[in-house]
């Protein structure tokens, strides 16, 4: 398939990462069929994350179909880049027709990606994860594949400024399909994927090269692992907050 603007965009990115110094290491890669529809699935700690998941299924020689939130269509430089790679705009007042878009892509042949935590982690472990991908996977027939990407959030994250200084680490780790059949309870399925992807998770900051540069540089660090982050409650906390005041600016 030719990909007249998504091809371009990945060697552009490549590119950048390389002037960067980025030390970028996918594993996995096998694990994304080579061809026909799926659903891959990743984790959340940054704005960049879908150009890095995406990664992991380069060395299957596939293009991910992000779902992500429809503002960023609306940006005069993003939106352009996001139609010509075929990305699919999420209208959250509209959600049943971004799952149709969606579904026809998948059974078009297309991987499509999905952040089932639906936002950024500012805890940078796990959230609860909401049921559209395991749905997705189902209803059109498709594996399930779980995905994490670690170390993007050290360079552009929620609450944080950006930092593109050279050498940072990022890993993407593809894991195991996983099978949805029709007959499936989707709340168990959901389960498997948040306890295979927490996995994935563990295994790869424990073999994430690089450590915190001193006291002041562990906000990238879950708590758990002796990190600043927030912890999942006081993270759940800082979004339910953050939702309160985009309603009420919303309302005037």
């Amino acid at each position: 398939m030719v990909e007249p603007v998504y091809a371009p965009v990945i060697v552009t990115a490549l590119g950048a990462f390389k002037a960067l110094g980025l030390k970028l290491h996918v594993t996995g890669g096998e694990n994304v069929p080579r061809t026909g529809g799926a659903v891959l699935a990743s984790n959340h700690v940054s704005y960049l994350d879908f150009i890095f998941a995406g990664l992991g299924a380069h060395p299957s020689g596939r293009y991910v179909r992000f779902m992500a939130k429809d503002s960023i269509w609306k940006n005069p430089v993003a939106g352009p880049l996001m139609r010509g790679m075929k990305h699919i705009p999420v209208d959250r007042e509209a959600g049943a027709e971004s799952f149709r878009v969606a579904l026809d892509a998948v059974h078009a042949g297309e991987v499509v990606g999905i952040f089932p935590e639906a936002t950024i982690s500012r805890s940078f472990e796990l959230k609860e994860f909401k049921n559209g991908a395991p749905r997705l996977a189902q209803d059109a027939g498709v594996p399930l594949i779980p995905t994490i990407v670690w170390g993007t959030q050290r360079m552009m994250t929620k609450g944080r400024p950006k930092d593109f200084s050279r050498g940072k680490a990022v890993t993407v780790a593809v894991g195991e399909p996983i099978d949805v059949p029709k007959d499936a309870d989707l709340d168990a399925v959901g389960r498997d994927l948040h306890a295979d992807m927490s996995r994935l998770l563990d295994d790869v900051i424990a073999a994430y090269p690089q450590a915190p540069a001193g006291p002041d540089d562990t906000w990238w660090m879950p708590a758990r692992l002796g990190g600043s982050a927030p912890t999942l409650a006081e993270a759940a906390r800082m979004d339910r907050l953050e939702a309160v005041e985009r309603a009420k600016r919303a309302k005037g």
